[in-house]
């Protein structure tokens, strides 16, 4: 079984409006909701094997936070360059690429692309945004990575900061 799990970034600061894109930090919020969203897939038992994080400030911030909560030293994660402003095949050509002996997978990037790649993964529940810090967690009945994108999901599951508890 193949666990993907894809998160967008926590929310971002705009404070200084002449940082590059790629330099932005978190913001306070943002500072809080990966931490705690990272928290909760522990709770759930969603651990990652690997995370693999866009290196745009805000995107490995996040990771760096939510991978603390799982127990995942700082120095494991991958910092995949191709992630920033990639396309929905850039997406899935490093899924495709992702460690065979990997089971499960965290992946920290931007929108829009990750909506449209969740929609593209899950055709079952369309999203219309993956909102900051969100997750959506899908599970393959597959043994690579590469079958991924021509696959359903077996079960899946989205959580994001402001949903309500169950």
């Amino acid at each position: 079984m193949k666990r993907l799990m894809l998160a967008r970034h926590a929310k971002s600061s705009w404070a200084n409006p002449g940082q590059e894109d790629i330099d932005r930090p978190l913001n306070d919020r943002g500072e809080r909701n990966a931490p705690e969203m990272g928290r909760r897939m522990l709770e759930r038992g969603e651990v990652p094997d690997v995370v693999v994080s866009s290196p745009a400030r805000r995107a490995l911030a996040t990771a760096r936070l939510m991978a603390a909560e799982l127990g995942i030293p700082r120095e494991d994660i991958v910092i995949e360059d191709a992630l920033y402003e990639a396309s929905v095949q850039t997406w899935i050509t490093v899924i495709a690429a992702l460690p065979a002996g990997a089971d499960a997978v965290l992946m920290v990037g931007h929108n829009p692309t990750l909506t449209d790649l969740a929609n593209l993964l899950c055709r079952e529940v369309q999203i219309d945004n993956i909102p900051t810090c969100g997750v959506l967690r899908l599970d393959y009945g597959l043994r690579s990575w590469a079958a991924v994108p021509r696959s359903s999901p077996a079960d899946w599951s989205f959580d994001y900061p402001k949903r309500p508890s169950p």
